[in-house]
C-alpha cells in the first residue's frame, strides 16, 4: 500500500510540475511583436508544419461531419470556403489578398486551383520565408510581411479579400474590420474564416468559462475573440458594406479537427525520432490547449464564424468615410 501511495505521490508531483511548466510559459498577447515571434518559433522548428501540413488551420469533416484524413481535410476547407464565398465562378487573374496567409497552403490552391492571382500577407517573418520556398514560380502567389491591423496596400486594392483564423490575434477588432474593407475594390468581396467567442452580451461568461477563455488566450497570442456576432456588426460599422453581412457558423464541420490534430502524433510516430526529446515535449505542450478548444467549440463557449461581405462605396466615398470617422474622434 506504501508503493501504491509513493507512486501517487510521484504521479501528483509530475501533473503539478507539468500544470506549472504549462502555465508559466504561455505566450501571453503582448504586441504584434509576440505574435510574430510565436510564429517564427513555430515555422523554423517545423513541428506545426510536421504534424498540420502546409495548411495552419481547421479542416471542414463535412455537414453532417464523416471521417477524412486530417490534412485533405483542410485543404477541403479551403475549396468549401471558395463554394460559401461565392469566389468558384470568378475570372482567372481576379486578385486576392490572404490576410494572415500563413506558410502559403490557401494561397497556393487560391492560385493553383482557381488561377486568382494572390498576395499573401503574415506578420511573420518565417513564415513568409517557408512560403515562399513551398511555391512553384509557375504558381501566382506572393508573400511578405505586413501588418493586419495597418495594411500597406491603397484603398481598393483587390477583388477579394481571404482571411483564415487570423481575427483572434487582433488586438482592435474594429480596426481589423476597416483594413480588411477598406484594400478591397467597390464591388469586391470579403471573405473570412475565424474563431469566435460567444456573444456574452446575450449570455455573459460564467467562472469556469472565463478560466478556460483566458487559457484559450494566452497560450496562442490571442489578445481577445470577438463574436460572431460583433464582427460582422464591426464590419457593418464601416459603412462600406453593400447591404448585410452573411454570417454561418462551421462548428460542426470543423470540431473533429481538435482531436485529429493530437491524434497525428500517435499516428505519426516518426516525428518523435524527427524532433527528438525537445520536439516530443513541445508537441506534447500543446495538448492540454488542443483539449480545451475542443471543450470549448463542443460545448458553444466558442463556435467558428464564416463571414462574407461586398465592398459597396467607391474610394471617393471611402475618403469621405474615413474623414468623418477621424473627425467624430
Amino acid at each position: 500500500m506504501q508503493f501504491v501511495w509513493l507512486v501517487l505521490g510521484i504521479l501528483l508531483g509530475i501533473l503539478a510540475i507539468a500544470i506549472i511548466l504549462y502555465l508559466t510559459t504561455a505566450r501571453r498577447y503582448q504586441s504584434s511583436d509576440s505574435v510574430a515571434n510565436s510564429y517564427d518559433e513555430w515555422t523554423e522548428d517545423g513541428i506545426l508544419e510536421f504534424y498540420w501540413g502546409e495548411h495552419i488551420h481547421l479542416g471542414h469533416y463535412g455537414s453532417p461531419p464523416h471521417r477524412k484524413d486530417f490534412l485533405e481535410a483542410k485543404a477541403d476547407f479551403v475549396r468549401e470556403m471558395v463554394r460559401w464565398g461565392g469566389l468558384e465562378n470568378l475570372p482567372q487573374g481576379t486578385t486576392v489578398l490572404d490576410v494572415g496567409c500563413g506558410i502559403g497552403g490557401s494561397s497556393r490552391i487560391l492560385a493553383r486551383e482557381y488561377g486568382f492571382s494572390v498576395t499573401g500577407v503574415t506578420i511573420s517573418p518565417q513564415q513568409v520565408k517557408r512560403a515562399q520556398e513551398l511555391t512553384p514560380e509557375d504558381v501566382d502567389a506572393t508573400f511578405q510581411v505586413d501588418d493586419a491591423m495597418s495594411l500597406s496596400f491603397p484603398d481598393a486594392s483587390f477583388d477579394v479579400v481571404w482571411s483564415i483564423e487570423a481575427g483572434p490575434h487582433m488586438p482592435d477588432k474594429a480596426t481589423f474590420a476597416k483594413e480588411l474593407i477598406r484594400v478591397l475594390k467597390p464591388g469586391g468581396i470579403l471573405v473570412v474564416a475565424d474563431w469566435n467567442q460567444r456573444d456574452d452580451r446575450q449570455q455573459p461568461l460564467n467562472v469556469w468559462e472565463r478560466i478556460v477563455m483566458r487559457q484559450l488566450l494566452d497560450q496562442w497570442s490571442h489578445p481577445e475573440f470577438s463574436s460572431i456576432e460583433g464582427f460582422s456588426e464591426l464590419l457593418e460599422e464601416t459603412g462600406l458594406v453593400d447591404g448585410k453581412v452573411t454570417t454561418d457558423d462551421w462548428t460542426q464541420e470543423t470540431l473533429p479537427s481538435w482531436l485529429d490534430s493530437i491524434w497525428q502524433g500517435i499516428e505519426r510516430p516518426q516525428g518523435w525520432l524527427k524532433f527528438g526529446v525537445a520536439g516530443f515535449i513541445k508537441s506534447v505542450r500543446e495538448v492540454p490547449t488542443l483539449l480545451l478548444m475542443r471543450f470549448a467549440f463542443g460545448v458553444g463557449l466558442c463556435r467558428f464564424g464564416m463571414f462574407r461581405a461586398v465592398r459597396g462605396n467607391s474610394s471617393e466615398e471611402l475618403a469621405e468615410t474615413v474623414a468623418s470617422q477621424t473627425a467624430g474622434n
